[in-house]
């Protein structure tokens, strides 16, 4: 059986040794070099852009403007976004084109024979701009008279897309309640600092597609994109993912791939075919690509004094930034996820998301989770502390159930698991049991310590996630294989799959799952992946969705192959296109509706120790617990869980992007603080309960984002317990500790 196992990654030895072809070291020997130039203006109006000195510079072949795009406006989930922002746009769009709303706008590509003659050209585009009222936050999007940075779209203020819930009767619930905790969360934005800063080569295939190589989370959704910028049918546009250096969401949205597509047909149409290459500096790609959203949380909690939910009320506000990318999808998790995996009984819930003129929002590992379980799992740290119950009973008491009714006011997907996984965490941490002394700080990443100085606490919290697409979208995904052999039965296979590997090693699983249903072995199934012209729709790596609906389509494709070689056929080729339950948008007055067909439950124990002197906390313990439903591959579970939790400690104690009048201050790793090998948990225990999801390939759930949902509120709560103190906010740095403590 290869699924349970844990088989090496057929890529682990290239990635180990550096052979990996990654789409920076992909560059052919008679590629062009692209540079995309920025606009450098959170807001402004463009009245006149002068290309012709860059035109000028020795080497420089073509600058693009937007004057070249066919149609001006993309976007994944809403066309908000120019191409390029430019004075003039021959092509169709409904968005302004003159105005930049962000400091990374694109206003041109300079094409050229070496990198230094195209960042020659860029330096030398003259632009004179009228500067726009800037838009820095929440607070001044939504006064009144603020300027509005999408008039286009027909609203007199910058937020939009509002989400309400409406369920029971809120009166009888406060009524009913003993003990009211109220309280305000703001949560602060994310850079994803992944390992490969973003990179692409495009070229014409043999075929005549306009062809784009990089690092993504979508082939057809980019490939959509970019048909849609340069007015071309799908099939005219393919789009091949080489090795990924790392994605968690930051690659699900489009960065050079419409302007290098733009470009190769651009010089083709002149004569000119060589494939154009262009690579982000770490410095380009904080600047260029989205964050976690930050935003701004209000909350209201009732129970009555043995500590049962009666009542719940919360206002979300997510900063959008400049334009929508996914904004609208990350609201909705956070939406349903601010009331946390409980029974709630009554509640009025209500959510929007608000442009400013600042970095976009947008997707990141947990979507909306991290942020909405924030505040969920804050209020009830707090109101276990109030009622002198135990965190761990009090989410006893209220969790949810199968057969019981969700925030919507429809049926929990069958397959619920919240008690289980609050008592397993609880009992692999020992969580009745004394915590350990507190053992000195390593003074190689800390200032010296004195022991009195030292104090420790415990926090915990439980949540649930999503498992793929929701509210409505549809849902797909294909699988392609082909059977081969000479004897009565098969003896190899050819997997054909579109299926992103962001590093999460999905690749290995695909394969896995394949060969069990086969009944192959593993080395007999060769996969073929993320290439627009070989594979059928996969969907999103994203959404905690990829093993899950590849699995299933994995499976169908090979009973469809099997009744193909049965038949005869020589190769036997099975296609299958495994469709989920439809999912539904939620009702816009109450709420009422079935968001998601499956979800996926956590718990997480953390243990600290704080520096009373320095203000650091250093984190020696996490439990990390999780219903992955079947561990297909459980060292990559493992990988899963531990990865997601050193990106959620960065998240809640380091990392602080800074921003001043609109721009990125802090735009380099040496100040922007990812953990490094002496901050991250001293232990992590990763516990993988399997209890089979209904609807998951071998009983499987989508697990990767699970594990960071739960941590940020299990870190405040760890704090709380060492020092008294609740924070509401964080980065937890060492001195917004010491000032606390102070």
């Amino acid at each position: 059986m290869s699924v349970g196992s844990t088989p090496p990654r057929q890529d682990a030895t290239d990635k180990v040794i550096g052979a990996a072809l990654y789409p920076a070291d992909a560059v052919p020997d008679d590629a062009l070099h692209a540079v995309v130039v920025f606009t450098n203006r959170p807001h402004a109006r463009m009245i006149s852009l002068d290309t012709s000195a860059a035109e000028a510079v020795t080497d420089v072949v073509a600058v693009l403007t937007a004057a070249d795009v066919p149609v001006n406006e993309y976007g994944l989930t809403l066309f908000d976004q120019p191409v390029f922002i430019g004075p003039k746009s021959t092509g169709r769009a409904d968005v302004a084109s003159d105005v930049s709303r962000w400091e990374a706008d694109q206003i041109a590509l300079v094409v050229a024979e070496t990198a230094e003659a195209a960042r020659l050209g860029a330096a030398a585009i003259h632009v004179d701009w009228d500067d726009l009222p800037r838009v820095d936050d929440i607070d001044q999007a939504m006064a009144p008279g603020a300027p509005l940075i999408h008039p286009e779209n027909g609203l007199d203020t910058n937020a939009y897309n509002p989400l309400q819930i409406r369920k029971g009767d809120m009166d009888q619930g406060w009524a009913e309640a003993d003990v009211v905790i109220e309280g305000t969360y703001t949560v602060p934005h994310q850079e994803h600092a992944f390992l490969q800063p973003e990179a692409a080569t495009a070229y014409i295939d043999d075929e005549g597609r306009v062809t784009v190589e990089c690092g993504g989370q979508w082939t057809f959704e980019d490939r959509e994109q970019i048909a849609h910028a340069l007015d071309l049918p799908d099939d005219e546009v393919r789009v091949i993912y080489l090795a990924i250096g790392g994605a968690f969401g930051g690659k699900e949205d489009m960065s050079l791939q419409i302007v290098l597509a733009l470009a190769a047909k651009h010089l083709e149409e002149r004569g000119i075919r060589r494939p154009i290459h262009c690579r982000w500096s770490r410095e380009e790609s904080i600047v260029g690509h989205h964050k976690r959203h930050r935003g701004r949380i209000h909350a209201k909690l009732g129970a009555t004094s043995d500590g049962i939910i009666t009542a719940v009320e919360a206002e979300v506000v997510l900063d959008a930034g400049s334009y929508n990318y996914t904004t609208n999808k990350v609201l909705g998790n956070a939406h349903l996820s601010v009331s946390g995996p409980y029974r709630i009984p009554n509640a009025q819930i209500d959510s929007s998301a608000v442009y400013t003129t600042t970095v976009p929002g947008g997707a990141f590992r947990g979507f909306g989770g991290p942020q909405g379980a924030f505040a969920a799992e804050c209020q009830l740290n707090k109101l276990a502390a109030a009622l002198g119950i135990d965190p761990v009973e009090i989410r006893r008491r209220n969790a949810l159930h199968d057969g019981d009714y969700g925030i919507t006011q429809t049926v929990m997907p069958m397959g619920v698991t919240t008690t289980e996984v609050i008592d397993a965490c609880a009992d692999r941490s020992g969580w009745t049991s004394p915590q350990q002394p507190a053992a000195p700080f390593n003074p190689i990443a800390s200032l010296p310590t004195r022991p009195d100085s030292i104090v420790t606490g415990r926090g915990f919290a439980s949540g649930y996630k999503n498992v793929g697409f929701s509210f409505g979208f549809p849902e797909r995904c294909v699988a392609d294989i082909h059977l081969h052999g000479d004897g009565d039965t098969p003896d190899r296979a050819d997997l054909y799959h579109g299926g992103s590997d962001v590093g999460q090693g999905a690749h290995l699983a695909f394969r896995q799952i394949a060969a069990d249903a086969l009944g192959l072995p593993l080395e007999a199934v060769t996969g073929h992946f993320s290439d627009t012209a070989t594979s059928g729709d996969s969907g999103s790596a994203s959404a905690s969705r990829l093993t899950f609906m590849a699995g299933n389509s994995i499976l169908g494709a090979a009973e469809e192959a099997d009744k193909a070689w049965r038949d005869g056929q020589r190769p036997a080729v099975g296609a299958f296109r495994y469709v989920p339950p439809p999912t539904e948008s939620l009702d816009p007055e109450t709420g009422v509706g079935a968001p998601n067909f499956s979800y996926g439950y956590m718990a997480t124990e953390v243990e600290v120790s704080i520096d009373t002197g320095t203000g650091q906390i250093r984190v020696d313990r996490v439990v990390s617990t999780h219903d992955v439903g079947k561990a297909i591959n459980p060292a990559l579970v493992r990988g899963q869980i531990e990865g997601a939790v050193v990106q959620a400690n960065g998240y809640v104690l380091s990392e602080d992007l800074q921003l001043s009048d609109g721009r990125i201050t802090n735009p380099r790793l040496s100040s922007y603080l990812i953990p490094g090998i002496g901050d991250i948990p001293e232990v992590v225990e990763s516990v993988i309960l399997e209890l089979a999801d209904p609807l998951g390939p071998y009983g499987a759930r989508g697990m990767a984002e699970m594990p960071y949902i739960t941590y940020a509120p299990a870190v405040i709560a760890a704090v709380h317990d060492a020092t008294g103190i609740w924070f509401d906010s964080f980065p937890l740095t060492p001195s917004r500790v010491l000032a606390a403590l102070s």
